[in-house]
């Protein structure tokens, strides 16, 4: 095998392929990446049985072959590497970097004991990147990240036509994502259970490629799979098993007050009196006409409060929650005004977005949170 790669373009594709393997495998040639030289270019592709990533980017291919080397290994010889054109080569048991005066000898794996990847998934549909990226980062900071309850470590995908939803809940707050996307079958009905962390990654890798192609089931290459594609760029994970919890019933039926908030200034206050919330210990959120006090601590403890400017409809109401998550939340609207809606001081309250302090709510996505009890 012999070719020339740019620097940029090798480090880059290099990092994607490898991002998900275990430093830890199982077998030590699931450590590896594969490289295969070709009349295509260079495809790298990295596969751990859980998740798969593969990617072809333009290289000079002199003479054509595949080996495969420690992924990670590569990936920081790659980025060290400097800003010249990279030289691979190989024989029978290393492959040679060369780049400038820089050489590096690696050795190889055995190809053969290397398992297949999944097939390139045939698309369910597809989504704008820059979207499909959005709308995950708004739902995942909602997913469990313990392993007490691992179908809670995953963010439900849901597709009916051509709505698709993305929902994730730890049991503290729940995070509900709705957008249109384009289906291939326009009566198509399906529900995965992707891992968050891993859908996380996968749609910031992907989402500045363009349109996302996502497929399910057998279309992804097998029943438990999920397969994405973006320009050059496929992923595939396995997907978790169990049926999610059913959780539409914590969406308040009924709203007793609404309160529209800068989302910002908001957003700012929580932090600064949050300062001196001990470990779980909650913000207090206190609404009335015309504005919304923020306290923590108590008692000999130290002690915030600060008033931020907000309209309110309905009875006033005092509630309190854990400031990291609600943070989290504020921090997923992307609206300028942020909406709160409540019933009684011990449910769920539920956080939207509006672009206006005195426009429609959008409720395209919804953070719900569950209150802190605290002491009067």
């Amino acid at each position: 095998m012999k070719l020339i790669v740019e620097r940029d373009v090798l480090a880059e594709a290099v990092t994607w392929a490898v991002r998900g393997l275990s430093t830890r495998p199982p077998v030590p040639v699931l450590a590896g990446v594969l490289l295969d030289a070709s009349n295509e270019g260079l495809t790298l592709s990295a596969f751990d049985y859980e998740v798969s990533a593969k990617v072809t980017v333009d290289a000079q291919v002199d003479e054509p072959g595949q080996v495969l080397v420690l992924g990670r290994l590569l990936a920081e010889i790659s980025r060290s590497l400097p800003n010249k054109p990279v030289t691979i080569t190989a024989d029978e048991h290393k492959v040679e970097l060369t780049c400038g005066s820089s050489r590096f000898s690696l050795q190889q794996m055995p190809t053969a004991d290397y398992p297949t990847l999944p097939t390139s998934p045939d698309p369910t549909g597809a989504i704008a990147g820059d979207v499909f990226t959005e709308a995950v980062s708004q739902v995942a900071i909602a997913a469990d990240r313990s392993d007490t309850l691992p179908i809670l470590t995953g963010v439900r995908l849901q597709i009916e036509g051509d709505k698709l939803s993305l929902l994730a809940t730890d049991r503290y707050r729940l995070a509900l994502r709705e957008l249109t996307w384009n289906p291939t079958d326009a009566d198509a009905e399906q529900t995965a259970l992707i891992p968050a962390r891993t859908l996380l990654d996968t749609a910031k890798a992907l989402g500045a490629s363009g349109a996302v192609q996502v497929a399910l089931g057998n279309a992804a290459g097998g029943d438990g799979l999920v397969g994405f594609e973006a320009g050059q760029r496929r992923a595939t994970t396995r997907l978790l098993d169990g049926e999610y919890p059913k959780v539409s019933s914590i969406f308040p039926s009924s709203v007793d007050s609404v309160a529209v908030i800068d989302t910002a200034a908001l957003t700012e206050a929580v932090k600064r009196v949050s300062l001196v919330a001990e470990r779980n210990t909650p913000v207090r959120l206190r609404f009335s006409e015309g504005q919304v006090a923020i306290e923590a601590g108590q008692g000999d403890d130290a002690q915030a409060s600060e008033a931020v400017e907000s309209t309110l409809t309905g009875p006033e109401i005092e509630i309190a929650f854990n400031p990291q998550f609600l943070l989290d939340g504020l921090g997923a609207l992307g609206t300028k005004f942020a909406r709160m809606s409540f019933t009684q001081p011990k449910s769920p309250a539920v956080l939207s977005g509006q672009a206006e302090a005195d426009g429609d709510a959008d409720e395209s996505y919804r953070y719900v949170l569950m209150p802190v009890r605290f002491a009067s």
